[in-house]
C-alpha cells in the first residue's frame, strides 16, 4: 500500500520543496546535519505532511458527497467496508503527522538525525527512506528484539 509520502516522492520529486529545487541530495562526504541537510529534510517532511493533509481533505469531501445510499445490501456493505478501511488509513496518517511534527521540532532543536538511544548519527540513507526515524537501524533492531521478547513473556 502506497503512503501519501511515497506517492508525492515518486510522482513529483519537485514537490519536496525548496531544498530539492536544485537537485540537491545529502551526501555522506558533507558535515552531518549541516544547514543544507537540515533544510532538505525540513522541506521533505513539510511536503509529506502537506500531501497527507490534502488527501484527508479529499476524503472528507468524498464522505460528504458519497453518503451510503445503496439500495442493495451487498453494495452497501461493500461501501461501508471501503470507508472503514479509508478511515483507518486516515487515522494512521493523523498519527503520522504527529511524528512528522516531532521530527521538524528536532530539526529546530538541533537533535534531528541523531539516535535517541545511542546519540550516534542516523545514516542519511535511513533518513532519506524514513525521515521520521529516531533510531539507527541497529538500535531499532535491538528495540524490536526486546519488544518481541517482552511480548513472549
Amino acid at each position: 500500500m502506497a503512503t501519501a509520502y511515497n506517492r508525492v516522492d515518486q510522482a513529483d520529486p519537485m514537490a519536496l520543496g525548496a531544498a530539492n529545487d536544485d537537485g540537491y541530495r545529502p551526501h555522506p562526504d558533507e558535515p552531518f546535519m549541516n544547514a543544507r541537510q537540515q533544510e532538505y529534510f525540513r522541506a521533505k517532511l513539510l511536503a509529506w505532511k502537506d500531501a497527507i493533509l490534502r488527501e484527508s481533505l479529499g476524503t472528507l469531501s468524498q464522505l460528504q458527497i458519497d453518503s451510503l445510499r445503496e439500495a442493495d445490501l451487498n453494495d452497501r456493505a461493500s461501501s461501508e467496508t471501503d470507508w472503514s478501511i479509508e478511515l483507518r488509513t486516515r487515522d494512521r496518517q493523523r498519527k503520522l503527522i504527529g511524528k512528522i511534527e516531532a521530527a521538524i521540532r528536532r530539526i529546530e532543536e538541533g537533535e534531528y538525525g541523531y539516535c535517541e538511544v545511542t546519540g550516534e548519527p542516523i545514516s542519511l540513507g535511513r533518513l532519506e527512506a524514513r525521515p521520521i526515524a529516531t533510531m539507527t537501524v541497529e538500535a531499532q533492531e535491538r528495540h524490536e528484539r526486546n519488544e518481541k521478547v517482552s511480548r513472549e513473556d
